[in-house]
């Protein structure tokens, strides 16, 4: 038999979180309370666990409820990875089995997986849906073995001129450093052809998270150049968003955030430094990372039921918004971030 179990307000979850090797940022309640302030996301675990006993095992899992893209079972919405907390694949195909059933009694369009390493059987009946290239750096090495292996022209030099341009560095949570980075966020996203995500996430990030967040951002002569926002969870640093004004980055501000935040994950004992997913095709932001140092992955997504041919040829409708996005005023396209991504998770 299994349960469900809501990990916002059942202690056992972070209990499991504290205990289980494979228990990463985006299985925090704190995360997941960020979801259900910004979207409206509902997430439960499920377990085999009986109410007062020790949870063993666990699949996060948020109900998205869209009346444009279907209502649907997500483990996680807008997070790269989320790997399933169980011990072994006959736990993983248990719980499979069961948010299956759920899906069928609820009534939700599909299910949706982003295991790192733990993946469905041919018997679970899922299918890889997406592919994304994940990297990540080892943090073992010292410091300046860490230094050395960076791209000696694109990463190595950038830092070296920022520090020589004298930018001002800032760190932390404040409104005034939100504002800053969602600015530059705004700026980069328009650049990409793609709408902001609201700045109502950025600040249930910053007041669900706390500490564990940390805003980076450096400036010229008063005005933001690059920021990085990065989330620190027991031995691991996650870079989960990043934004950069072009006229200044011949300057290295984006590269030098980021060897400020390796050395701070190094200072704070952790172990690894997550650069988080790319698109294979988007060849120019894979290579920045590998200059970096970090090893590449593959991970997949994986969805019951399979997703249809149909639904594949529906890009021209991502076309089609690129080009207006490209030609609406700043308020106008934060106002279509806010409205379209509680339905994009």
């Amino acid at each position: 038999m299994l349960y469900q179990v809501d990990p916002l307000q059942d202690a056992r979850w972070s209990e499991l979180l504290d205990r289980h090797p494979a228990a990463g940022i985006f299985h925090m309640p704190e995360w997941l309370e960020a979801l259900r302030r910004t979207y409206g996301y509902e997430p439960f675990v499920l377990t085999p666990s009986a109410p007062g006993q020790e949870l063993s095992e666990g699949l996060v899992v948020c109900r998205v409820r869209s009346w444009i893209t279907g209502n649907r079972l997500v483990s996680l919405p807008f997070s790269d990875h989320c790997e399933p907390l169980v011990s072994d694949a006959a736990g993983l195909e248990r719980l499979l089995e069961g948010l299956k059933q759920e899906a069928k009694r609820s009534k939700h369009k599909y299910i949706e997986l982003r295991p790192l390493s733990l993946l469905p059987g041919d018997e679970s009946g899922l299918e890889k849906s997406e592919s994304f290239c994940l990297h990540r750096l080892d943090l073992n090495p010292k410091a300046g073995e860490l230094y050395s292996a960076f791209h000696k022209d694109c990463i190595q030099r950038k830092i070296q001129r920022a520090e020589r341009e004298k930018l001002v560095y800032e760190e932390g949570r404040s409104q005034e450093l939100l504002r800053k980075f969602y600015e530059l966020q705004v700026t980069t996203r328009r650049r990409h052809q793609l709408a902001p995500q609201p700045f109502a996430w950025f600040r249930n990030l910053a007041d669900c998270l706390g500490e564990k967040m940390q805003v980076r951002v450096v400036s010229k002569n008063g005005t933001p150049a690059a920021s990085i926002l990065t989330i620190g969870f027991r031995r691991s640093m996650v870079y989960k968003y990043g934004a950069s004004e072009k006229q200044f980055s011949n300057l290295g501000g984006t590269q030098w955030l980021f060897w400020k935040a390796i050395q701070d994950a190094k200072n704070q004992g952790m172990l690894e430094f997550d650069l988080g997913r790319s698109e294979w095709d988007n060849e120019g932001l894979v290579q920045s990372k590998d200059r970096l140092g970090a090893k590449r992955t593959a991970v997949s997504y994986w969805r019951y039921p399979a997703v249809s041919a149909a639904e594949d040829r529906a890009g021209w409708k991502l076309d089609v918004a690129k080009r207006v996005f490209t030609y609406l005023p700043n308020s106008w396209l934060t106002t279509t971030g806010s409205l379209l991504y509680k339905h994009i998770g």
